[in-house]
């Protein structure tokens, strides 16, 4: 870890530090995924939408490690030499494709990007210079995200069997979706012998809840997640019964434990899908042997 800002206290570096790294970490892994679809997609208008929808999450990806490059991470530290444990993705962005699904993309798709737009909404006061400064770029990209899901919903559910293969996708998704609203564990920093920064070890972190207050106290995002969570169910919801399909909210909208999976992503447990995914991004850095990162694209323009 390179030398980092100094004009943060450490509570407010770790708070900044855990919004950063759940959202560029949930735009690079879902990006990976979008990858395999690459000339499997069912038309090649569609492959070339998937390709270029892929292209700008790892490009909102590097506008977000970018600022964590700031606190004095390097590129090794934030992908190709971390510990898989340490990224704070939503389940929901790591989940293998079952083959040939195209139904699980656009509802993963869908439940994903209304959940970021709603999350880059609520980021655009931010207090945090660096952040409000990336919002604009990703939003009109996010916004054409959502409206290529929403057409491919409709397309879908048009068909009985597509409106049976999305009911399939729903119910094995949603429960992952809910996990993007979850609080983000902290991982720990200063444990490179830098001197009088706190939180070297897991001991010495505040909890996921007590973090998040300082997030939306310190006006990092000006929102809370389970308020994003309400805005969000009201929108997909509606639009996922529209077409005919059945979601696992109560009636009363309300988000609990049950309702999770069993790893969320945001406190570093995952599935099973996460150990093959992240070895696969990986393998090219490990097996040349390399000591230094090659970047995951060049730097865009804001």
């Amino acid at each position: 870890m390179s030398s980092a800002r100094t004009d943060l206290t450490p509570d407010q570096r770790l708070a900044l530090e855990t919004e950063l790294r759940a959202i560029a970490d949930d735009e690079f892994v879902l990006a990976e995924r979008y990858i395999e679809w690459q000339v499997y997609a069912p038309s090649l208008e569609s492959d070339l939408a998937l390709a270029n929808i892929a292209q700008d999450e790892l490009g909102h990806a590097r506008l977000w490690y970018d600022l964590l490059i700031d606190l004095g991470y390097d590129e090794t530290d934030l992908l190709w030499e971390r510990d898989p444990a340490t990224f704070r993705h939503a389940t929901l962005t790591e989940l293998a494709f079952d083959q040939g699904d195209w139904a699980d993309a656009i509802v993963r798709s869908y439940l994903f990007d209304v959940a970021e737009h709603l999350r880059l909404a609520s980021l655009e006061a931010s207090s945090y210079p660096g952040i409000t400064d990336r919002i604009g770029k990703i939003q009109r990209e996010e916004r054409y995200h959502v409206e290529h899901a929403e057409n491919w919903l409709e397309r879908l559910a048009d068909d009985g069997d597509g409106t049976e293969a999305l009911q399939s996708a729903v119910d094995r998704l949603f429960p992952h979706a809910l996990a993007l609203f979850v609080p983000t564990e902290p991982v720990p920093f200063g444990a490179d012998g830098d001197d009088g920064e706190p939180f070297a070890t897991e001991d010495d972190l505040p909890d996921a809840a007590t973090v998040e207050e300082t997030i939306v106290e310190e006006g990092y995002r000006a929102e809370s997640l389970s308020t994003i969570a309400e805005r969000w169910l009201d929108r997909v919801v509606p639009t996922l019964e529209s077409h005919g399909l059945r979601t696992p909210v109560p009636a009363d909208g309300e988000i609990t434990d049950e309702l999770l999976p069993d790893a969320t992503g945001r406190s570093g447990e995952h599935t099973g899908d996460w150990d093959d995914l992240y070895d696969d991004f990986t393998h090219t850095y490990r097996e040349l042997g390399r000591e230094e990162a090659t970047v995951i694209m060049d730097k865009p323009e804001f």
